[in-house]
């Protein structure tokens, strides 16, 4: 036995186990067999079905949990309907006073729901007890002020509804905590689905609702597999869905939720960078490193899990974790001395000896910690590979595991380039001394966010979420209140149908034009593309009729390859994004005072197309006008904030543009509408690929001359006539889009949510009719919040 003495003598740790007991306890006095939670109480699966929940430090079965099916989900998503009316009527402070008290009453069982995250996860007592409950109640606490302040900070808005959420099994409570507390401060109700693995914190959560008063109905908890959560999203009567999870599946939430309006918030995979450059603290950065990816054995999906390290310190920076990886404590989760615990199941485990395994057969160089063989469950011993190439599947597919792998860089732009070398775009970790660097780099980071000179930072006050395949939406803070609400005047919106006239018209052969008469020499309307006005590259055409049937002209007929021609130019035009947000609204305005050069062309086009008077096709130009306006000046004013997180950080919420945007506009207000998408996408640094309605296309041709003596960069707009939505499912199929706006009929936005579940780009799908003369539903901050993506960047302060 070791003595005191002993351990002075080594300074090395005992054993500081945390008992099991009253877990255990209560899992007796349940029988170890759980139901679902359905309308404030336990209920036993419709089909009678369970299914075994294991502890993965010991292989022993905890409990039986209820594997839930169609008829469970169908039973909870009832009770949530039904609640729903009360509960988004009980108003803010009540609803506030409900979240208050789950705060309260989650400090109160803190340590008992610590263990028993940890028996069910296999994350080390540690972590579960000063990282995930604390952050738990952290959530609650600020919800429940966004409660208290939702109809003066969100005035214009109101709950979505029925909120399917589905959370994973590497964050179990805390998940939950992410989004429960939003979607209760919202108004909504919920049905969530935790992870099979890890159900148990979510069973315990639902009996402190019921301690608390929550009215029935308002969280309800099915458990299950896979198939349970597919019922889920397929509901009919769920408006909302949000996801954390794989990438694979977010693909699939994706592609069965696109024949719905329902919205969808997906938080997904990573593979971060770690980037550390020559002047940084070494030291520091070792230790950060630590906490990056041997936290929660590497099962996090922000974990930085690639090393980017400058060239110069690269050897100095590898000896220093080899020598630190070997201190770390792998072992029994409820021992307090233990750095890292058990993988949280046997697959997994599996999953990452293959990964690992199939490194070292191609010599790729491997360091792991001490470990020492245990008797049962799934332990893996923290690794590194250094000199991994930067397209090797272990630096770009994400393992989720204790695995870092690292190479080196010798420039600024070289680490930017190496970062950016993902499909993913979750988070990333800068680390330097020098405040320029951090900020140059932070800047040009894809990720949703960047900590510097730290990592695995987290708040409620601060939004969180990724870029790219590591899905869209936030969670936390401001930005993630807007995924629970909805504007109001959109409940009562009809469905957006258009008119037979914005059909396209293809030319088999030669007829006479009826051309305006004050145009009377034939029109073809050209491409506006890169700034020069191009043919179509099929060498096909349609007609362009008025409202009437005559034929005013004709128009090229774009193709996938003018598509991807749009696209190119859109990318060269990455200058624009890099303007001061004065100088795009200098560019704004001088678009409008040309705009109002051109009255009377537009004003006789909009006549032709939409058959209306003079005085309507007049105040529709003026709504134009104002509107360009309004975008001039919001360029230089669409700040984004600086969260107030509870360490010392200055957390910065950036607003960014997505980059290239595709946008398909309505036939209604052709030039109204089209304006009023077009310009919050420009205004806040966006390039767009622009298709307008068929029959609009000779406006268009007219509008994009209107460009060329404006002073926008070539590129920034382009213009690509043809069928509407067989031109944006290109955009929506397109890998260097980052963003879609549809604003057309439910069958096509359908098509297009299909379409980018391959690249999981953000789609805003609205086929609600939208009247475009009314400032509350045509412009503002749900357009402006559409058109970016927020970046938090932690940049801490103080010695």
């Amino acid at each position: 036995m070791t003595s005191v003495s002993d351990i002075l003598r080594t300074m090395d740790y005992g054993p500081s186990p945390e008992s099991p007991a009253p877990v255990n306890q209560w899992l007796s006095a349940h029988g170890m067999r759980f139901g679902h939670f359905i309308d404030g109480q336990f209920v036993a699966p419709a089909a009678g079905e369970y299914f075994g929940v294991f502890n993965p430090a010991t292989e022993e079965r905890l409990a039986l949990v209820a594997q839930g099916g169609a008829h469970d989900v169908d039973q909870a998503v009832a009770a949530a309907r039904q609640a729903l009316p009360a509960w988004a009527a009980l108003g803010g402070h009540q609803r506030a006073r409900h979240l208050y008290a789950i705060a309260r009453h989650l400090q109160k069982h803190a340590r008992f729901l610590a263990v028993l995250e940890s028996m069910d996860n296999g994350k080390t007592i540690r972590e579960s007890r000063d990282v995930d409950l604390p952050l738990a109640v952290r959530h609650f606490y600020h919800h429940a002020g966004w409660a208290q302040l939702l109809a003066s900070e969100f005035p214009a808005h109101e709950a979505v509804g029925v909120c399917g959420q589905i959370v994973p099994w590497n964050f179990p409570l805390l998940m939950l905590a992410w989004k429960l507390a939003p979607a209760l401060a919202a108004g909504c109700t919920v049905v969530l689905k935790p992870a099979e693995l890890t159900p148990l914190t979510a069973i315990a959560f639902a009996q402190l609702c019921v301690g608390v008063g929550l009215p029935a109905g308002v969280v309800n908890i099915v458990t299950g597999d896979g198939d349970t959560g597919a019922h889920l999203v397929r509901h009919p009567e769920v408006h909302k869905i949000a996801f954390t999870g794989s990438t694979e599946v977010g693909r699939m939430i994706r592609r069965a939720s696109a024949d719905s309006d329902k919205k969808l918030s997906l938080e997904l995979g990573g593979k971060s960078p770690f980037i550390v450059f020559d002047d940084a603290d070494i030291d520091a950065a070792v230790e950060g490193v630590v906490d990056s990816i041997w936290f929660n054995q590497g099962q996090v999906c922000c974990a930085g899990s690639r090393i980017l390290v400058q060239e110069s310190i690269a050897e100095r920076f590898g000896a220093k974790l080899r020598a630190r990886m070997q201190r770390l404590r792998v072992g029994d989760p409820l021992d307090k001395s233990s750095d890292m615990g058990a993988i949280v199941d046997g697959v997994q485990l599996q999953r990452i000896g293959q990964m690992v395994a199939a490194g070292r057969a191609e010599g790729l160089a491997c360091w792991q910690g001490a470990l020492e063989p245990p008797a049962c469950g799934h332990f893996f011993p923290p690794t590194f590979l250094e000199n991994v190439p930067a397209a090797h599947p272990l630096a770009q597919e994400e393992i989720f595991g204790p695995i870092v792998v690292s190479m080196g860089f010798r420039t600024l732009d070289e680490a930017v380039a190496l970062a950016n070398n993902s499909r993913y775009g979750l988070a990333a970790s800068v680390w330097s001394e020098n405040v320029n660097v951090c900020l140059t780099v932070a800047a040009e980071l894809l990720a949703g966010v960047v900590w510097i000179n730290g990592a695995n930072l987290f708040d409620a006050a601060a939004g969180f979420g990724g870029y790219r395949e590591s899905g869209f939406g936030r969670e936390g803070g401001r930005e993630g209140m807007h995924e629970y609400l909805v504007p109001k005047w959109l409940r009562t919106a009809s469905a957006l149908e258009e008119p037979e006239s914005a059909r396209l018209h293809p030319s088999a052969h030669p007829e006479p034009t009826a051309a305006l008469a004050a145009q009377p020499i034939d029109r073809s309307a050209k491409f506006y593309i890169g700034g020069q006005h191009t043919r179509a590259d099929s060498g096909y055409s349609f007609a362009v009729r008025s409202h009437g049937g005559a034929l005013l002209g004709h128009a090229g007929l774009g193709s996938r390859k003018d598509v991807r021609n749009a696209v190119e130019a859109a990318h060269k035009a990455s200058g624009w994004a890099k303007t001061s947000g004065h100088a795009r609204a200098q560019v704004l305005y001088c678009f409008a005072e040309n705009l109002a050069a051109r009255a009377d062309c537009l004003v006789a086009h909009l006549r032709a197309m939409d058959a209306i008077s003079e005085a309507a096709a007049t105040r529709q130009f003026e709504q134009v006008l104002e509107r360009v306006f309004h975008y001039a000046a919001i360029a230089d004013k669409n700040d984004g904030s600086a969260h107030a997180t509870l360490t010392a950080h200055v957390t910065l919420a950036m607003n960014e543009p997505f980059g290239v945007v595709g946008l398909r506009s309505p036939a209604q207000s052709a030039l109204l509408s089209a304006l009023s998408l077009t310009l919050p996408l420009l205004a806040v640094g966006n390039r767009v690929v622009l298709i307008p309605p068929a029959h609009t296309a000779l406006m268009f041709a007219d509008l994009s001359q209107v460009l060329d003596t404006s002073d926008v960069p070539d590129g920034a707009l382009n213009i690509v006539f043809g069928d509407s939505d067989d031109l944006a499912e290109v955009l929506a199929l397109h890998d260097d889009v980052a963003a879609l706006w549809y604003f057309g009929p439910a069958t096509g936005a359908a098509r297009m949510r299909a379409a980018s579940a391959g690249n999981l780009k953000s789609v805003w799908a609205q086929s609600r009719h939208t009247d475009w003369t009314a400032p509350e539903q045509a412009q503002g901050g749900e357009y402006l919040r559409h058109a970016c993506q927020v970046k938090n960047i932690w940049i801490p302060y103080g010695e």
